[in-house]
């Protein structure tokens, strides 16, 4: 018979790829940072697999006819990892500290709270001086972090300590960061939902090498491993282990998209002409099969077809077209050269695994037939960002960002020419600045008619799609490898950034 009563204890063993910059998501929202740290922070909300909002640290929550009141009623009786209460006030403070300020997705969804108010510690609304339509969709715990204002208040949010040895509400309690080698997260005692997590310990590998990856999945030394762990030409084989699932659900929320931005400040790429036949250059469709092996279809816009309600598909298309690359390059005067050089450029790629890095190798291929030659330069993440979203000093950069529910959540934010000057990673790393797409993605963050948004935001594809400073290139499809005696692996659609308080052994791991 199935068994049906879920067992306690046991050590999880992931892999975290790269190793995160810091454990704490308020300013940081890589991916690494944000896998680890959904289990050490709680949300008001998190997400099912319809992607609707079900109750966490908020139990409640009620919206006014108008849009412009939001309440949360909280969840009583919930502690911080350090024993303080959580309470209503630890929201208000990040909200007005965190989330309007300095968070890269945030700062555009809450920037019409006018005010709020704390009745008491387990009441907490919310007063906009216009709708904001996303806010519902963010509110989980990497989407809207929220931070222990005991801990944090007085400080520099940036730079404080606990932002590596993180204080949550979550199912797991961070104990130890081993630079180079492992996260160690263990079972919080005072968790306020009775009875979990099941896990003792989840212990985050840094395992940098492909291969290597592969042989700690395959011996069961990992058993839970996220975001493509392992090379695409070995996943037919992982799918047929008996002792190994294959899982794609869970990334949803995220709707990730890979892109490339270009540095419009550059000699070259300044020229719309130079962008458009870069577009041209690229086969999307060889990019999804070869180098991506499937995981991804072609993007034809920058909101993707996940969001089918804004997504635009009459918008200015790439075909792969050769010919009309070569063209609009001598349009623009650059020439080929007796070598048969135009120009050459560098291009950075994002340093999260090999499907990237054949990602720079396949744009130098797919660009020298047009005369462009590349450089690819590896770093890793922390020069990455720094060079790209800092000191600015590249030509072209790829990379993912996740779509999220809403374009005002994660899209928009590589395009509004606000974010310039911020160094704020994912945001605008094209330096792009145009003034009626800031125009329509201004009017779209403070709309309350949800017809007229997606009026706004299918305007915003048209315009921007025309002018590429960043051209989207596939609609990513992330999968997981996990154990067979791991149960309940992916139940929510944000799983892959939230917590693994529901997961189980049917048996554990030997540990060594």
């Amino acid at each position: 018979m199935p068994r049906t009563r879920r067992s306690r204890g046991g050590t999880l063993t992931t892999i975290v790829q790269p190793e995160p910059v810091t454990l704490t998501p308020a300013a940081n929202t890589a991916q690494p940072t944000q896998f680890i740290a959904g289990n050490i922070f709680d949300g008001l909300v998190y997400y099912d697999l319809d992607l609707k909002p079900q109750p966490s640290l908020a139990q409640s929550w009620t919206v006014a006819p108008d849009g412009l009141t939001i309440t949360f009623n909280l969840r009583k009786g919930v502690k911080w990892h350090d024993g303080k209460p959580f309470s209503s006030a630890d929201v208000k403070w990040t909200l007005e500290n965190v989330w309007k300020t300095i968070h890269p997705r945030n700062r555009a969804i809450f920037e019409n709270v006018a005010s709020v108010d704390t009745p008491d510690d387990a009441t907490i609304t919310l007063h906009l001086s216009k709708p904001s339509l996303p806010i519902l969709s963010v509110i989980n715990g990497v989407g809207a972090p929220i931070l222990p204002k005991h801990l944090y208040e007085g400080t520099d949010v940036l730079n404080n300590p606990y932002n590596n040895k993180p204080v949550g509400t979550g199912a797991f309690v961070f104990k130890e960061w081993k630079k180079g080698e492992y996260v160690l997260l263990e079972r919080n005692p005072d968790y306020w939902e009775p009875k979990k997590p099941y896990l003792d310990k989840v212990i985050f590998r840094v395992i940098p090498d492909a291969a290597a990856r592969a042989a700690a999945i395959e011996k069961g030394e990992v058993q839970y491993a996220a975001f493509n762990p392992i090379p695409f030409r070995e996943v037919e084989r992982f799918a047929k282990l008996p002792g190994l699932k294959i899982e794609t659900r869970g990334y949803d929320w995220l709707s990730p998209v890979l892109y490339f931005d270009f540095n419009v400040e550059n000699t070259y790429l300044k020229d719309v002409r130079v962008r458009q036949a870069i577009a041209y250059a690229v086969d999307k469709d060889a990019l999804a099969k070869v180098v991506w092996y499937g995981y991804g279809k072609p993007a034809i816009s920058a909101v993707p077809s996940t969001l089918a309600t804004f997504h635009d598909s009459t918008v200015p298309k790439y075909p792969f077209d050769l010919k009309k690359a070569e063209a609009l390059l001598d349009e623009a005067g650059f020439k080929r050269g007796t070598d048969g050089v135009r120009f050459t450029l560098t291009h950075d790629f994002l340093p999260y695994g090999d499907d990237y890095k054949r990602t720079g190798e396949y744009l130098k291929q797919a660009l020298k037939r047009v005369g462009i030659e590349v450089n690819i330069r590896s770093q890793d993440t922390a020069a990455f960002i720094k060079r790209v979203y800092a000191d600015r000093d590249f030509d072209i950069s790829s990379s993912w960002n996740g779509a999220f529910p809403d374009p005002q959540i994660g899209i928009v934010r590589e395009y509004w020419s606000g974010w310039l000057g911020t160094k704020t990673p994912w945001t605008n790393g094209s330096g792009y600045r145009n003034a009626e797409v800031d125009g329509l993605i201004q009017a779209a963050a403070v709309e309350g008619n949800p017809a007229k948004r997606v009026e706004d935001f299918k305007r915003f594809q048209q315009i921007v799609q025309r002018d590429v400073p960043t051209l989207p290139l596939l609609e990513l499809r992330f999968f997981t490898l996990y154990s067979a005696s791991l149960n309940a692996a992916a139940q929510q659609a944000d799983q892959s950034y939230s917590s693994l308080k529901n997961v189980w052994f049917e048996t554990p791991p030997a540990q060594n």
